[in-house]
């Protein structure tokens, strides 16, 4: 017999963060446990979660799995009696069947021994333990007297098979065919009686939204309505309402206010703590400035929410009196004077202070901005108060905002509006897709933080192996790559390099590592570049040969493009490649020829060719023409 199953873990609240990606882990699990065994082929699931709930559905397993059968190789047919009786007595078949098989050292005995399947009923739990045992958990919790571990304690399970109800235990939990429902709105056990009615009679009689999408789009739904009928909008929000989702098993969607007075802090300070500390989503007017309005998605549908909302209201109060305590208590001391006191703040054991990495980052933004032309001073001057706001009261409760508050704290202290910028673009990109410092000032700053990086941890063994990467020092190099092509700066990256080694020349213990920090880089140009939409071929075309000015290769990538789609591209592609193994053999290439030696009638029309298009070529390249230069070359051909 086949039929749907179901299996259902009841918890208490599990991590909302994580919680998607464990149930859809379970699902995977499970099912290829039961694949291994015969029970499903290609077994479709439907994984289920919700706060107090892990549940996946298969369709069409089977009550028991297939016999298998197998063949066991034996002794020699000229073996003794005594040993072929043996080994047929051993495998349960009888001499007389055994079956002869030709094999490299002579014929053998085989047996063909059969294993009967067995019952699902036998060995759900022990596929649903191993199943659990699998999941990306890195924390576990032992609960009770009882030795059973998991990401929370378990307090019931289901475990279906059609309308049968599976006998098994489970982390010291036995099974059966009812479940719970609703914290507060369901109450008592709700039987199911088929596993493919799970969804439907907890919607139904448990008030459960089993399904995650389901209730993602619910929510999604409720909270479009809700700031369409207060005139806002939700800004960037998908992160919250993937973790919102895992709060709630029913959702309904409210609408809370604050003080308007609270507005005078800046948004971002009240936008983190509403959406990080208390899961509200803030509100915005057309102009994206923060409304003093905000969204609570409540786990309880009531006729009348209005002592929900007040609740809701009076817990936000108190965080965003902390938030204006903060602001008006660092404003009272101006960022310069925090300065001297990161000397106190270690930056890395082996790299000193982060008064010492400001000295550093501030001469080489200096450099910086005196290559790309941009204000010497400035760009100094935003780097040295460039992490003053570490110690700020502010950054201290929310170290997401370091950078954000610098810009507001410099603004305050009556610094050039280039400065404040810097000190916060600074830190950009801050992840895939952010935007990018602009202008020379802030530009030279960023460069320099994310060299400084590179250098000094690279310089002290500290870079990234495997998925391992503390310092984020894969982000830095990115961001480096970001700014110097898409804000087109004509810096050398080995001149970059080498500058900001040079800060640590007289740092005990610290090594040059150019060519390391290198590689490095152009390894993420090179993702950079594939994500853009260019081929392998294309970027390791230009990036094998090492471009010093990473500001150059789209140009570049452009023309290697253009000119692989040329019908003369794989002739002459050949033709260079062949040119070049030559040359390796001969140990290189001389530094000119002379013409007179020439003989064939071919050779002297390409050396006439080559001489009349060379200076066309050379201009090209010149010019940074690539694509006018390969098309001129691409005339060779014939």
């Amino acid at each position: 017999m086949r039929d749907t199953l179901l299996v259902e873990l009841l918890t208490e609240e599990l991590p909302p963060k994580s919680l998607r990606a464990v149930s859809e882990a379970f699902a995977r699990a499970l099912c290829a446990e039961l694949e291994r065994d015969g029970f499903a082929t290609r077994p479709i699931a439907r994984a289920f979660a919700t706060p107090r709930r892990l549940a996946v559905k298969i369709a069409d397993v089977a009550a028991r799995s297939p016999d298998v059968e197998r063949e066991v190789q034996g002794p020699p047919v000229n073996a003794p009696a005594q040993a072929v009786a043996g080994f047929a007595r051993k495998n349960g078949v009888a001499v007389e069947a055994l079956e002869r098989r030709a094999a490299a050292k002579g014929e053998l005995f085989v047996a063909r021994v059969r294993t009967a399947g067995r019952g699902l009923d036998e060995v759900l739990a022990q596929k649903v333990q191993e199943a659990l045992k699998a999941l990306p958990i890195p924390k576990l919790m032992r609960w009770g007297d009882g030795d059973a571990q998991f990401i929370r304690p378990v307090h019931g399970l289901v475990l279906m098979h059609g309308a049968h109800a599976v006998p098994g235990t489970v982390l010291g939990v036995s099974s059966g065919s009812s479940t719970r429902g609703h914290r507060f709105l369901a109450g008592g056990s709700i039987a199911l009686a088929n596993a493919d009615d799970y969804e439907s009679t907890l919607e139904r009689d448990a008030r459960v939204v089993a399904d995650f999408d389901a209730r993602r789009g619910d929510i999604d739904r409720q909270l479009a309505a809700r700031s369409a009928e207060q005139g806002g909008s939700l800004g960037n929000y998908q992160d919250l309402l993937e973790e919102v989702t895992a709060l709630v098993e029913q959702p309904a969607v409210y609408v809370g206010s604050f003080d308007a007075q609270f507005l005078e802090v800046p948004q971002e300070c009240l936008i983190l703590t509403m959406r990080q500390n208390q899961k509200y989503f803030p509100l915005f007017d057309a102009a994206g400035k923060l409304l003093a309005k905000f969204l609570i998605v409540s786990n309880m549908p009531v006729a009348d929410p209005r002592h929900i909302i007040a609740g809701n209201e009076r817990v936000v109060r108190p965080r965003l009196q902390d938030a204006r305590f903060f602001y008006e208590q660092d404003r009272k001391q101006p960022l310069e004077s925090r300065v001297p006191a990161l000397a106190r703040v270690v930056y890395h054991n082996k790299l000193g202070s982060q008064l010492e990495r400001v000295e550093r980052i501030q001469l080489l933004a200096g450099s910086i901005a005196r290559k790309l032309g941009g204000d010497v001073m400035l760009a100094e001057r935003a780097a040295w108060l460039s992490k003053a706001d570490l110690l700020t009261g502010m950054v201290g409760e929310f170290p997401e905002l370091q950078g954000v508050m610098g810009r507001y704290y410099a603004r305050h202290d009556g610094e050039p509006e280039a400065v404040a910028d810097a000190v916060e673009a600074h830190y950009r990109p801050r992840f895939s897709g952010d935007r990018l410092p602009e202008g020379a000032v802030a530009c030279a700053v960023a460069l320099a933080d994310k060299l400084d990086a590179l250098a000094g941890l690279f310089g002290i063994d500290q870079a990234p192996t495997g998925d391992k990467d503390p310092f984020a020092l894969r982000r830095a190099a990115l961001g480096l790559v970001r700014i110097l092509v898409e804000q087109r700066i004509a810096f050398p990256l080995p001149e970059l390099i080498a500058a900001a080694i040079n800060g640590f020349s007289a740092k005990p213990g610290f090594h040059d590592a150019q060519v390391d920090i290198e590689n490095f880089v152009y390894e993420r140009a090179r993702h950079y570049f594939a994500e853009l939409g260019y081929t392998p071929a294309e970027v390791e075309a230009v990036l094998c040969l090492r471009p010093a000015r990473l500001d150059l290769v789209p140009k570049q990538l452009q023309a290697v493009r253009a000119f692989s789609a040329m019908p003369e591209a794989e002739s002459l592609a050949a033709a260079n490649k062949r040119i070049a193994n030559i040359l390796k053999q001969a140990g290189g290439a001389p530094d000119g020829f002379d013409a007179e030696l020439l003989t064939l009638k071919e050779e002297k029309e390409l050396a006439a060719l080559f001489g009349r298009i060379r200076p066309q070529v050379e201009r090209a390249f010149e010019g940074l023409d690539y694509a006018a230069g390969l098309r001129a070359l691409a005339s060779l051909k014939a």
